[in-house]
């Protein structure tokens, strides 16, 4: 195993009080496609993605995230992965096995610093997608997730340690500090960010869209619809990518992006970016101000599924 043992995102889990609700928003407004459903668990795919599903959605009492998921070349990385966390301290939920979700696949969970639990697996069959046309606003994939923690910089350590993730970028304020890394495991400019935040929670989850007239065809859409806009559209300095954010109906932010930058790994080095300055959160200039409000909405609930692993 290299000391980048993560390929790719694969899906983000959630979990919701008023399900029905939930799952009409995102693969009806969201658009993204119901794959497949049993018992109160729900299964939804991006069409112009090979993974069999990007958002699982999961009936319960309290809001929470269930779990986030990424990929691994192989079962022998999985194995060697699960071997080196367990060595190292970190917290299993369960051994390297076969996994019984859509695609199947060999896999392993664990806690992370923070409680939230992480999936890695491998083997998983590739779900047969297609090119998403012109003008067509529903997503292609997922593009990244943003975690909330109450010590942002202790759990980038975290990641970078026992997962290989690498940073492309801070978020900073004069008075407040750091507040944001964004962490890569390729050479897209990240996967995953970490916010600074007052409780551990979800931050946002991000979809790729195919290009900037589908982006905004999107956005308008929702806006549409009548789902909250929190900020958008604009364009962020880092990332050099679109931003539309959204409140999905349980309060969970959820954002539209493109063109999320790709990095020449070999020549790149890390920027500190002061996020006060106007032309950093938006280069356009055409979103609503970053501001408390703002920020606030995406603090989100403090997250009531830390150390309690998803029962399926």
């Amino acid at each position: 195993m290299t000391d980048r043992p993560l390929t790719h995102l694969r899906h983000v889990d959630l979990v919701v009080p008023d399900y029905d609700r939930q799952l009409d928003f995102y693969a009806g407004v969201w658009g993204l496609t119901k794959v497949a459903e049993d018992s109160g668990i729900a299964f939804l795919a991006a069409e112009g993605s090979p993974e069999q599903y990007v958002v699982r959605l999961r009936k319960a009492e309290e809001k929470r995230l269930d779990l986030v998921s990424y990929g691994a070349a192989s079962p022998a990385d999985v194995d060697a992965l699960a071997e080196r966390l367990i060595a190292d301290g970190v917290r299993p939920i369960c051994e390297p096995g076969r996994l019984d979700t859509p695609g199947g696949g060999y896999g392993f969970r664990f806690f992370d610093l923070d409680g939230r639990t992480i999936e890695i697996s491998a083997d998983v069959a590739a779900r047969r997608h297609r090119r998403i046309e012109e003008r067509e606003s529903i997503p292609v994939r997922l593009s990244h997730v943003v975690l909330n923690s109450p010590d942002l910089n202790r759990t980038r350590a975290w990641y970078e340690r026992h997962l290989g993730f690498r940073l492309s970028d801070t978020l900073g304020h004069p008075r407040m500090g750091e507040v944001m890394h964004f962490m890569r495991i390729s050479s897209q400019h990240h996967s995953m960010a970490i916010a600074q935040g007052p409780h551990t929670s979800l931050h946002h989850v991000s979809f790729e869209m195919r290009g900037l007239d589908e982006y905004m065809r999107g956005s308008g859409r929702v806006i549409r619809a009548g789902f909250r806009k929190i900020w958008g559209p604009g364009r962020h300095l880092a990332g050099d990518n679109t931003f539309t954010y959204f409140l999905d109906p349980h309060g969970n932010t959820v954002e539209y992006t493109t063109e999320l930058e790709e990095l020449d790994e070999d020549t790149w080095h890390p920027h500190v970016y002061d996020f006060s300055r106007p032309e950093v959160t938006d280069q356009w200039g055409t979103a609503n101000a970053m501001n408390e409000f703002v920020a606030k909405e995406s603090f989100n609930d403090p997250d009531q599924g830390c150390f309690v692993a998803p029962p399926v």
